[in-house]
């Protein structure tokens, strides 16, 4: 029995002999915690009803820009001023393009960005171009209207194609 003689035992509903583990021994532990844990949750999230405090591009946007090579895009603004874009590598089959990596803030009622992807001839895997594409957008609840105005650089920096001009509609993704 080793260190432990009849007489230390416990009674066997509070778990026999010491140092055993029973379900008495971890029933305070277990409550403490679970309290602690259900005290602290809320303070972790936004309380439902809450103004929310950003501005209204925040999101994901399902984007359509009819004059782009590939018409169909998804745009995710971000609250800290940053944004980005992506559309299926496959829309271009000449060319590849990284997402669209850029910024955006507000004029006015209006809001104004640019993002810069970086395109790739298909076949060679070479750099074709630099792609930085400014737009101009004003927010309607759940979606959005502007224009969009796109330029080219060579990897010189020279401009080898645009100013293209383009409209945009966005709508938001909502759950």
């Amino acid at each position: 029995m080793g260190i432990y003689s009849a007489a230390d035992r416990l009674p066997e509903h509070l778990g026999g002999w010491p140092g055993r583990l029973c379900s008495l021994h971890m029933r305070m532990p277990l409550t403490i915690l679970g309290l602690a844990l259900c005290l602290s949750f809320p303070a972790c999230h936004q309380v439902s009803g809450r103004k929310n405090n950003s501005h209204p591009i925040v999101g994901t946007w399902w984007v359509k820009a009819s004059e782009a090579p590939f018409p169909y895009h998804m745009f995710v603004f971000h609250s800290d001023g940053t944004m980005q874009q992506a559309n299926p590598d496959a829309g271009d089959p000449n060319t590849s393009d990284s997402n669209g990596m850029g910024v955006w803030l507000t004029d006015g009622d209006r809001i104004k960005g640019k993002f810069v992807e970086v395109i790739a001839d298909r076949m060679t895997h070479q750099f074709v171009s630099r792609g930085e594409i400014s737009f101009s957008i004003k927010v309607n609840a759940n979606a959005f209207s502007g224009t969009a105005s796109a330029s080219f650089y060579d990897a010189e920096g020279r401009r080898s194609r645009g100013p293209l001009a383009a409209t945009m509609e966005g709508q938001r993704v909502v759950p």
